[in-house]
């Protein structure tokens, strides 16, 4: 699929097809994209959890409301990109970066939350591109403490969020979503060049 194909096609889909499961070498690709994004100082602090089957029921047991019931019945799988900031920290105390007291004030911004963010794109668009769907959805604060519990996750990893990934089975747009009630912004509202 041409790349533009991919940028415009991507969406959040709420519904896959049960009785379709994901090829491994398809879940590979997914997983080894998402390990491709762009990593400040290429520090490289993110990892992802990937559920399957009976891990991915016990995922959907540990939280309320995560995402649309016809998700959790129906998604064949789960990735869950974790942002670790001590890698971050660590590898800018580092010679080459010039800082040696690991301050979180160093940062604008924080990094680790952004790259992990770009990985979780990563994970959205190789989807589309593989001819599948994907819903980007929130962990509740007052499930993480559960979720690191139930799957070993240290607590230096945050989750940024969980994806439940399958082949699409709605129509083009989710009578649910918000792009079924909201229009695009307006190009001229959102885009400026050289001044506000």
């Amino acid at each position: 699929m041409e790349f533009q194909d991919v940028v415009r096609k991507r969406r959040m889909v709420r519904r896959f097809r049960a009785d379709k499961p994901l090829p491994d070498e398809v879940v590979a690709r997914l997983l080894d994209n998402a390990t491709r994004g762009p990593s400040a100082g290429f520090s490289q602090g993110q990892a992802f959890l990937a559920l399957r089957g009976d891990d991915l029921r016990r995922f959907w047991g540990l939280g309320d409301a995560w995402a649309f019931e016809s998700v959790q019945e129906t998604a064949q799988l789960v990735i869950v990109p974790l942002a670790c900031k001590q890698v971050y920290l660590d590898r800018y105390s580092e010679s080459d970066k010039g800082w040696t007291d690991k301050a979180e004030s160093h940062w604008p911004v924080p990094y680790w939350h952004i790259d992990t963010g770009m990985a979780a794109l990563l994970i959205l668009q190789t989807a589309v591109d593989e001819g599948l769907g994907a819903l980007l959805f929130g962990i509740a604060p007052q499930d993480t403490a559960k979720f690191r519990a139930e799957f070993g996750v240290p607590e230096d990893h945050d989750p940024i969020g969980a994806i439940a990934i399958g082949y699409p089975d709605e129509p083009k747009v989710h009578p649910e979503s918000s792009a079924a009630k909201r229009p695009r912004r307006d190009r001229n509202a959102v885009i400026h060049h050289g001044n506000w």
